[in-house]
């Protein structure tokens, strides 16, 4: 997945705007003819991500403004890693200071926590899949860190896949009314089902879905899930498992045999990254 340019530059125009409208005071303060020099580093071990949106920071502001990265999107990093070189005009540069520095802080974060996940399952065959948790209107940015840092991306949004939850059956009126319908609406897109038990999931394949995402199943009930799934004839369904997962039981639920894990928290619990901007100098 790689971050759409257009997308980027609709996001930045929005965090400028929130945060310059018409105009950054502070800055004014600084000759319009001095120039500078910075460096971004990281105080803490992170994965990188949000290189396009910083270096679009800055183009829109003015695009003298030159970044030198040291490190890519997807890059393990440690304390005091210098990220990037930053050179040009010194008020463009204090302008775009934050709002850069928001965009790689917390996409920085998704990808640190997706790898965090990734590695707990290593070694396994299964992967970890985030989720529509995610701040309202950087939700492509958020997926797109969530790859940065190892993980799979589940459906974008309600348009491009099938979930088919509790109410949606309930409404339906069945597991099978629910997929045929599904079927009938969109054959080009995946139909998942959620199911919480295992006479649900045995209802879920015989209807043939792609995948059954197990809510809330105990270890025990996931491998028994696994084993009645492999032994279906349509045993190439796919197996997810959701809800209250947590690094501490990761790995047990991963060596089940289920094929993905979803995690909202990749996406929801954001921390950001440590990180700061250091001006070196002004040019002249």
């Amino acid at each position: 997945m790689t971050p759409d340019p257009k997308y980027v530059a609709e996001t930045v125009a929005i965090a400028l705007r929130e945060d310059v409208a018409d105009g950054d005071l502070t800055a004014q303060l600084i000759p319009l003819s001095q120039s500078a020099r910075a460096t971004v580093i990281t105080r803490e071990d992170a994965v990188i991500c949000g290189s396009a949106w910083v270096d679009e920071v800055f183009r829109q502001l003015d695009s003298r403004v030159r970044v030198a990265w040291q490190a890519r999107d997807g890059d393990r990093v440690q304390p005091q890693a210098v990220l990037c070189l930053i050179e040009g005009p010194a008020r463009a540069m204090l302008t775009g200071e934050r709002t850069a520095l928001n965009f790689l802080q917390m996409l920085s974060a998704t990808a640190t926590a997706t790898r965090t996940y990734v590695d707990a399952v290593a070694g396994t065959q299964c992967r970890i899949l985030d989720t529509r948790k995610t701040i309202p209107g950087l939700r492509v940015a958020q997926k797109y860190a969530v790859t940065c840092g190892g993980g799979t991306n589940h459906r974008i949004g309600l348009f491009d896949a099938i979930l088919v939850k509790e109410n949606h059956i309930a409404a339906a009126g069945s597991i099978s009314a629910a997929v045929q319908a599904a079927r009938e609406l969109n054959r080009k897109v995946m139909v998942e089902i959620e199911v919480e038990t295992l006479d649900e999931l045995r209802q879920a394949l015989d209807c043939g879905v792609d995948r059954v995402l197990l809510d809330n199943f105990s270890n025990d009930q996931m491998r028994e899930a696994v084993r009645i799934a492999r032994s279906h004839q349509n045993k190439d369904i796919e197996l997810e498992a959701s809800g209250n997962m947590t690094l501490e039981t990761l790995r047990s639920v991963a060596e089940t045999g289920v094929d993905f894990i979803s995690v909202g928290g990749l996406t929801k619990h954001v921390r950001a990254v440590d990180l700061s901007m250091r001006f070196e100098s002004a040019l002249r």
